[in-house]
């Protein structure tokens, strides 16, 4: 008798994705799916069948999993095919359930440690009285996860109800602009769009990721914050700051994740452009979809310290002209961005010692190196938020960027670094930490706003907060010798700017500084200038908007105001992408050689995209999405397109070109679309056109059965 050969084998894609926490992945939704989608540390079933009867006294049936071209012994699972097979949480097992003639049930169990992927399976038969073998290979992806759900993986949330956030929830919010204007921007993460899993594997073997080093998530997070941005392995996206995009797609313009990773599977090319929170969408949805807890981070006033001082040092002439460049470190400046995104990663950590589990930070954007490479994180939030920086990794690039001192020097022949110190801020970074509250999506509001601030940093100006800064100082010696120079600074005049909270598009704007003489028996001459700039987010400044400067005299005891009016005609033609302005204030007393200096951040405040629905959404049948919004200028829009984006609609994403429309008056576009997705569905749109950019809206709609 012949070995048994194998007709079919069958792993019920759509019956193990329920206990396994897969069932939302397209590919195991498909009328006759081609992929499972299970997670490691729990056992998962299938069926072979023979093409004759299995005889269970001589007949051999041995398992082979592989993952990768060359498998070694943490990337291959062999196992006989066993009645008596007992599950371990560490092994690779076979257990035999039932045995219905030439076809037999089994359930496979893996080591709760296995390294994640597209696994390869081959089926090897044999008999007992004879040495011939049969051999068989699947060819269906097998894809094993990464499990959460489970207490000895090492991406185990206790909180299992959180998973529903940080791994299921397939749309979400971050949080951009100004801290007095952010607004959360609706994503569109979809990490069960069939074309993710490819695109997760693609990545990490175009990383040149060791596949035996796929199971530990500290290992993995780290790549993924180095293959999202293109800089040094031909990573999914290429960063972009300086508003040109046109041989790519804006920043403002994408929706969701997987729009940029189809591109980038199919292409195997990076993709143009993204910014901060573009890099951290896509982390993501990588993550969620491999099965690491994973959550976008907003941080409100973001430090970039390119010299590890834990400050961010701002340089002045004598004059309180403010200088572009740090005259101390040749390979940059220092820069603080009105915001930057990255992300939040769970996982326990056994490479460091005890208590630095849980949240940990990555970055995919491109900023500063991390061992050679654009790279950074996973670093523990518990050690940025108690300064402990040599714990791995980059701890202090992250501590610098929630609780840097803003520190302003002026030029100063006399001082033996050829600069004084102006003054110091320790409350202008990091102003707000934020994130998406789990089980809440408002796609209009701020409802789903949470702020984790606290997670990030003590409260500004406890000893908590001061010890902890000072704890990542007593580490860095560069860092010693900024923060020896701040001596407490006691003068006589007291600066006030104003804070400018919201201006809508198209409105004017008042900027004031608020000047007092404290001195009871001397006047003061102060030579004073004010700024208004467009800027990009990260801080780079385009073009002037307005200035005035001059002289004015405070007598004792009195108070005098600086102050420019702007008007819409002044800033429109000026304005770059986001709307961002900067407010530069900066003064010197002739008397007494004080100096002073203070900037504000905001945002122009643009329109939100109306989405309706006319009718109600019904699964497989063509309907009617209207978009619309008011031009909030005095001059018409041209060349306008809206991209809508859904993971419930046939085709997912949809252009549609838009009419011009004149200055006030409402655009209103209408698009058909296909619900293909029973339950709710969210919608995410943009507009731009010549004079506006960067419109966004978004919506939940419930498609119900015909």
């Amino acid at each position: 008798m012949e070995p048994l050969q194998v007709d079919v084998v069958h792993f019920y894609p759509r019956e193990n994705a329920q206990p396994h926490n897969t069932v939302k992945f397209e590919a195991v939704n498909d009328e006759n799916p081609t992929s499972t989608i299970v997670r490691r540390g729990q056992p998962f079933n299938g069926v072979i069948r023979f093409t004759r009867p299995y005889d269970e006294n001589d007949d051999l049936i041995q398992f082979v999993f592989t993952l990768g071209d060359k498998p070694l012994q943490d990337t291959m699972g062999s196992m006989f095919l066993k009645r008596d097979a007992v599950p371990d949480k560490h092994a690779w097992t076979a257990k035999l359930l039932d045995v219905q003639e030439n076809t037999l049930s089994f359930e496979i169990s893996t080591p709760v440690t296995l390294p994640v992927g597209s696994w390869a399976l081959r089926v090897v038969t044999r008999m007992k009285s004879a040495p011939v073998r049969e051999v068989y290979d699947f060819d269906q992806d097998l894809y094993i996860l990464f499990n959460p759900w489970i207490p000895d993986d090492q991406t185990f949330m206790e909180d299992t109800a959180l998973l529903q956030e940080y791994v299921l929830n397939d749309v979400g919010k971050v949080w951009v602009g100004p801290i007095k204007t952010t607004r959360g921007k609706p994503w569109l993460y979809g990490q069960f769009d069939a074309v993710v899993l490819p695109a997760c594997m693609f990545m990490l073997d175009r990383a040149e990721m060791p596949f035996h080093q796929r199971g530990d998530p500290v290992k993995v997070a780290r790549v993924i914050s180095r293959i999202v941005n293109s800089n040094d392995d031909a990573g999914v996206l290429v960063g972009r700051w300086d508003g040109q995009y046109e041989d790519g797609t804006a920043p403002s313009e994408w929706t969701g994740s997987v729009d940029i990773l189809a591109q980038y599977l199919e292409t195997q090319q990076e993709v143009p452009y993204g910014q901060c929170w573009v890099f951290a969408g896509v982390v993501t949805t990588v993550c969620r979809a491999l099965g690491i807890p994973s959550r976008v981070v907003s941080n409100l006033v973001s430090a970039h310290d390119a010299n590890s001082s834990l400050t961010v040092d701002k340089y002045y002439t004598e004059t309180m002209e403010e200088l572009d460049y740090d005259p101390n470190n040749p390979q940059g400046a220092d820069s603080i961005w009105n915001y930057h995104v990255w992300n939040d990663v769970w996982m326990a950590r056994p490479d460091l010692p005890p208590g630095y589990g849980g949240w940990q930070a990555v970055d995919a954007t491109p900023q500063e190196t991390s061992s050679g490479m654009y790279q950074c994180g996973p670093a523990p939030l518990e050690a940025i938020k108690q300064g402990v920086i040599g714990v791995a990794h980059d701890v202090e690039f992250m501590l610098a960027s929630v609780n840097a001192d803003l520190m302003r020097w002026r030029r100063d022949p006399e001082a033996e670094s050829g600069f004084s110190m102006v003054d110091t801020n320790n409350y202008h970074i990091g102003r707000m930490v934020l994130t998406k509250k789990p089980y809440v999506f408002d796609p209009l509001g701020d409802a789903d706003r949470q702020d984790i601030t606290g997670e990030y940093k003590h409260r500004e100006g406890t000893a908590s907060e001061r010890l902890a800064l000072m704890n990542g100082v007593r580490y860095s010696e560069r860092a010693k010798r900024y923060y020896a120079v701040a001596a407490s600074l006691s003068n006589d005049i007291s600066f006030k700017l104003r804070d400018i909270d919201t201006v809508p598009i198209g409105k004017a704007f008042r900027v004031t500084i608020d000047i007092e003489n404290t001195s009871e028996t001397e006047g003061r001459n102060i030579k004073a200038a004010l700024t208004a700039s467009s800027v990009y987010y990260n801080g780079v400044k385009s073009d002037v908007v307005k200035k005035v400067e001059g002289k004015l005299f405070v007598g004792p005891g009195k108070n005098e105001q600086v102050s420019i009016l702007v008007q819409a005609e002044d800033y429109l033609p000026k304005l770059v992408e986001y709307c961002n302005m900067k407010i530069s204030a900066m003064a010197i007393v002739d008397e007494t050689k004080q100096s002073w200096a203070d900037d504000d951040d905001f945002q122009i405040l643009k329109p939100s995209i109306n989405i309706k629905f006319n009718e109600d959404l019904i699964i497989n049948q063509p309907t009617t999405i209207v978009l619309s919004f008011v031009n909030p200028l005095d001059r018409p829009l041209t060349g306008g397109e809206f991209r809508l984006t859904s993971s419930g609609i046939a085709g997912r994403t949809f252009r549609v070109n838009a009419a011009d429309v004149q200055p006030k008056e409402t655009l209103t576009t209408e698009l058909p679309v296909q619900p293909n997705k029973l339950g709710k569905i969210n919608f995410v749109a943009t507009f731009k056109s010549t004079e506006l950019k960067d419109i966004n809206g978004a919506a939940t709609a419930e498609v119900y059965e015909g």
